[in-house]
């Protein structure tokens, strides 16, 4: 690493209302990757915002390579050698890759007209260079996710990028594809790139960081290297205290058995799964992506058919062909993409929380507002969701209290089986702390906790069973004491 590539200096950006941006510092040096750490809505995407002139700055300086500049606009930044990917891609899914390579900016032959063979040609160049296995001819659409971001990174080596902002890359990819990831930011770095990697996942921040900046409502907190400082320093930095009961817990003996499957089927996706959850207790569901977690569970809430297998609620069978069906028996289930499946982001937190429990305050003549009120008030409270009222809209909260709200709505129907599909991904280190609370109250109170998650520091902790996934099939069931990550590990590949 040679010296400073980018210096950002007392930042500052106001919104009405709002001080997004409070004398923040930040720097890059050349062959970097710096990463940027903090809670949602501590500054983070705004100070990139203003490197990538989508916003303007208000007080503050930015310099690069030593020379002050203004950047007051995305041209301006490309000009200077600053590209951002955003968490969301913006790649044109119908057309080629090297189309959205030089996508207006296209590269034309005698004539004036666009050149296509000459940009599949430079394209895929590039794409060789650094070593990916993608067709510059192939269409956008015919591409993995892992595959689709690869290409964003090429679109921003092509304008001579030196500065490289990535926003939650891996959100969407599996381990594999990180891995992918990872080598090819490693090859950037090899070039002199300095990388600004935003994350809340701390783990891929120890592997692939050198420094760590941390922020915390819209001011600098400081920065450390990777090397010298630990993950309970990030998190007593990132909320302003330290979060000694980070996973909460307390064991204990659980009830009688609420939910049994048996030999649930569904050919190509389920293969005869069987497990059962007790009253007040936690199961954990592990396994790789694809391996049938979200499938089985969807099936069960009634989404999803099955061709055979029998489900049973408190010793009693039922048919469940609908979601109707699942919650009259008391199953709920909070699907793991809020956003598409579990929000209406532009109503407001009251009307998300209350969607499914309408009856209760709506009859033929009148909707009963003060009952309503009373139930969105009730769970914004229990839930601990930080929103100025419950007539905010759900969009503008941080993805931590989003997910709450989809929790607080699914908790007014009183369910006795509370299904989690990924119930902290894509929220801060504070906002899972607040989620792990919440799940322990629950189970204290009775009620059944079937949670799905990819982390395994998240299911060894809060489970009180694990179940075990692979190929659409049970591959293991571990009980506490027996679950470390190498068994689950084990049986998640496979393993009997």
């Amino acid at each position: 690493m040679e010296g400073n590539l980018l210096q950002m200096k007392n930042v500052n950006k106001r919104f009405p209302g709002v001080y997004a941006l409070k004398g923040v510092n930040f720097e890059l040096k050349k062959g970097e990757v710096h990463a940027l750490l903090g809670e949602n809505g501590a500054g983070k995407s705004t100070l990139m915002k203003v490197l990538g002139g989508i916003y303007s700055i208000d007080e503050g300086e930015i310099y690069i390579n030593g020379e002050k500049v203004e950047v007051k606009s995305v041209k301006d930044a490309q000009a200077f050698g600053i590209s951002i990917i955003h968490q969301e891609l913006v790649l044109v899914p119908y057309m080629t890759v090297a189309e959205n390579i030089y996508l207006g900016r296209e590269l034309t032959g005698a004539g004036g007209f666009v050149d296509i063979k000459s940009m599949i040609k430079e394209a895929q160049k590039l794409l060789d260079s650094f070593e990916l296995k993608i067709n510059a001819a192939s269409l956008i659409a015919e591409l993995t996710v892992a595959e689709q971001q690869m290409v964003e990174i090429i679109k921003a080596i092509s304008f001579n990028s030196k500065i490289l902002v990535m926003d939650e890359p891996t959100s969407s990819l599996t381990d594999k594809e990180v891995e992918f990831l990872f080598k090819t930011i490693r090859n950037l770095k090899e070039n002199g790139v300095g990388i600004v990697y935003i994350s809340h996942r701390m783990s891929e921040l120890f592997e692939i960081s050198d420094r760590i900046t941390v922020m915390r409502d819209g001011e600098y907190i400081g920065t450390k290297n990777t090397k010298e400082t630990t993950k309970d320093d990030l998190i007593a930095m990132m909320v302003g205290r330290s979060l000694t009961n980070y996973y909460t817990r307390t064991y204990n003996e659980p009830g009688e058995t609420v939910l049994e499957v048996k030999n649930l089927k569904r050919e190509g996706v389920l293969n005869d799964v069987s497990f059962h959850i007790k009253k007040g207790e936690i199961l954990g569901v592990a396994g790789l992506m694809g391996a049938g977690r979200s499938e089985v569970m969807r099936a069960i809430f009634g989404l999803d058919p099955i061709d055979s297998g029998e489900i049973f609620i408190e010793g009693k069978k039922v048919n469940i062909k609908s979601p109707n069906d699942a919650m009259d028996y008391g199953i709920a289930l909070v699907p793991e993409d809020r956003k598409e499946e579990g929000l209406f982001l532009i109503q407001s937190v009251k009307f998300n929380a209350t969607l499914k429990v309408l009856d209760k305050f709506i009859n033929l003549i009148r909707v009963d507002k003060k009952k309503e009120n009373d139930i969105a008030d009730k769970y914004v409270k229990e839930m601990s969701i930080k929103t100025p009222s419950t007539d905010q809209l759900v969009g503008n909260l941080s993805g931590g209290n989003q997910q709450k709200v989809v929790i607080a709505r699914w908790l007014a129907t009183e369910p006795k089986v509370l299904i989690l599909d990924e119930p902290t991904r894509g929220v801060d280190v504070a906002a899972k702390a607040e989620i792990y609370l919440i799940m322990n109250k629950l189970v204290n109170s009775g009620v059944s906790i079937i949670m799905i998650s990819s982390e395994l520091p998240e299911i060894i902790n809060m489970s009180d069973r694990v179940l075990v996934m692979a190929n659409g099939s049970v591959s293991g069931q571990l009980v506490r004491g027996e679950f470390t990550q190498e068994k689950i590990m084990h049986y998640a590949t496979g393993g009997m």
